[in-house]
């Protein structure tokens, strides 16, 4: 299998991208995402009490678990031996938002942006579950990579 980094080999067909001659490097992702809700949704989940438990806490472990779940749910990712996870949830500086912050670390062959943006979506997912009892016409939006470090490609942080 050559190794020329794409997921279409010489066939045309799909396969997982050869990795075996880049070096292991330390490699960091940040993503981000927000959930918008009601005003009186936001008080309630900032009050981290609801009959399902921890609208806030509940997503974070969710985040982290759908950190280390990414090769089953994205075709042809790599599963990494991540070394860390944090998922962060507070108010965002948005009206009405929470803000979902991941941060996804590996020493590896291959970057962890995938995992971070994963974690942020799962996290997202589950405070809209914690909450949709209450509020149904919540909106997940803006997820993206705020930042990566590490890796042939290079850093990467968003203006």
């Amino acid at each position: 299998m050559p190794n020329d980094l794409t997921h279409i080999g010489p066939d045309g067909r799909a396969r997982m991208v050869d990795v075996s001659t880049k070096a292991q490097t330390e490699r960091v992702a940040v993503a981000i995402g927000y959930v918008e809700m009601k005003p009186e949704t936001l008080t309630l989940a900032l009050q981290r009490s609801t009959k399902k438990g921890d609208p806030l806490a509940i997503p974070e472990l969710a985040g982290i678990m759908g950190a280390k779940k990414t090769s089953d749910l994205i075709p042809l990712c790599h599963p990494l031996p991540l070394t860390g996870v944090l998922v962060e949830i507070s108010e965002a500086d948005r009206p009405n938002s929470l803000a979902v912050r991941a941060t996804a670390k590996t020493t590896g062959k291959t970057g962890v942006e995938m995992e971070a943006l994963t974690a942020v979506s799962v996290a997202c997912l589950t405070v809209y579950d914690m909450l949709k009892a209450v509020d149904k016409g919540m909106v997940i939006t803006g997820v993206e990579l705020v930042s990566k470090t590490g890796g042939k490609s290079g850093d990467f942080h968003k203006a």
